[in-house]
């Protein structure tokens, strides 16, 4: 199974990456994953008219697909093939399969830069699984970061990889109480790596964009995310992140136009993409939406809940707002305002003041 998502989720990635198309993320396709639901209910749904379905098989060293290319208006199927072949040619069948799509779509074959593919199909295999892990919980991104090692072992040019474990590894001393040292500069020098080895695989651009506003350069960040963008309008994932920087910049309602560009492409998220929505509301000073947004069970148990102690606490619900914030402490225990503001690269100071205000009034310790 964990096979059959990741080629999925390449297939996806592939196709997001051509011009002119609308393409929309893994986390909302995998939503129908195993219903059957109506094509055109799903279409409707999701906001696009044309369905990519199938089916893969995995055995005795081949790989068997079956897909076909839906028009959700009249049920026409535009195209539909099946390939049998080695597992070895596993990834010239996603090439031959996004062509043919891109080719019945568009009515020629746009080329695009082909990004880097594993060496190993078992690399391969360990980072499709540490892709379901990310940006989950502190011990998600232990086990992220195991596998992740594990595929570099048997693949150290596999850039994927090089990306996800540098993601981990931030997220670990920047959220889940990992020591900074040597976390932080490892995790720059693998998103670094990343972008070295595929440069065009908007993935790694936005990784290493996202570590690089953290260690507030700024202008190297924006240009990482300009490529991703410039490789790949639909890529939901860094039209959210991205908006994390924005705020801290202080053009929170420029954030939050991000965040629901980010839901259009990705309307069935990750959790954390609320916690983007929540933070860029309590900067706007809409804390009423924050508060409805944080409590959302896709993120309200995670680190997204202080934003949520701060936005009660700005509303005057005291109570409401002291008990979120001691929830927060018992799987936050190290965290202090202190440390906090100064790790954050805010940009506007009145930005960082006014979260300060609200952590304290919810009773975060200083």
């Amino acid at each position: 199974e964990a096979f059959v998502d990741g080629l999925t989720e390449d297939l996806i990635t592939d196709l997001s990456r051509t011009s002119g198309l609308f393409v929309i993320a893994s986390n909302s396709v995998f939503a129908y994953k195993g219903r059957h639901v109506d094509v055109r209910r799903i279409a409707r749904e999701l906001g696009v008219r044309y369905l990519l379905e199938g089916s893969a098989r995995r055995a005795a060293g081949r790989v068997r697909i079956n897909a076909q290319l839906i028009d959700s208006i009249g049920g026409d199927h535009l195209w539909a093939e099946r390939f049998d072949r080695s597992l070895e040619d596993i990834f010239a069948v996603q090439d031959e399969v996004t062509g043919k799509i891109v080719e019945a779509l568009a009515g020629r074959l746009t080329t695009q830069p082909a990004r880097n593919r594993p060496a190993n199909l078992e690399a391969y295999d360990l980072c499709v699984r540490a892709r379901a892990l990310g940006l989950q919980t502190a011990l998600a991104a232990k086990e992220a970061i195991f596998l992740l090692e594990a595929a570099i072992a048997l693949d150290p040019e596999y850039a994927e990889a090089h990306r996800w474990l540098a993601l981990n590894l931030w997220l670990g001393w920047e959220f889940w109480d990992e020591p900074m040292d040597p976390n932080r500069a490892r995790a720059l020098a693998e998103a670094q790596q990343a972008v070295t080895l595929d440069p065009n695989d908007a993935g790694n651009h936005w990784v290493l964009g996202i570590i690089l506003g953290h260690e507030c350069r700024w202008a190297e960040s924006d240009a990482e995310f300009d490529a991703t963008v410039k490789l790949d309008p639909n890529y939901a994932d860094a039209w959210a992140m991205r908006s994390d920087l924005i705020t801290l910049k202080g053009h929170p309602a420029d954030a939050l136009e991000h965040v629901r560009k980010a839901l259009r492409l990705n309307p069935h998220p990750p959790g954390w993409y609320y916690w983007m929505l929540g933070q860029a509301q309590y900067a706007l000073r809409d804390y009423g939406s924050a508060v409805q947004t944080l409590r959302r069970p896709e993120t309200y148990r995670t680190t997204s809940r202080r934003i949520l102690a701060a936005s009660l606490a700005q509303l005057g619900r005291l109570e409401e707002a002291r008990r979120e914030a001691q929830m927060f402490i018992m799987s936050n225990p190290n965290f202090t305002i202190r440390h906090w503001s100064a790790s954050q690269p805010f940009r506007d100071e009145n930005v960082r003041r006014h979260f300060v205000e609200g952590y304290r009034m919810a009773g975060l310790p200083e």
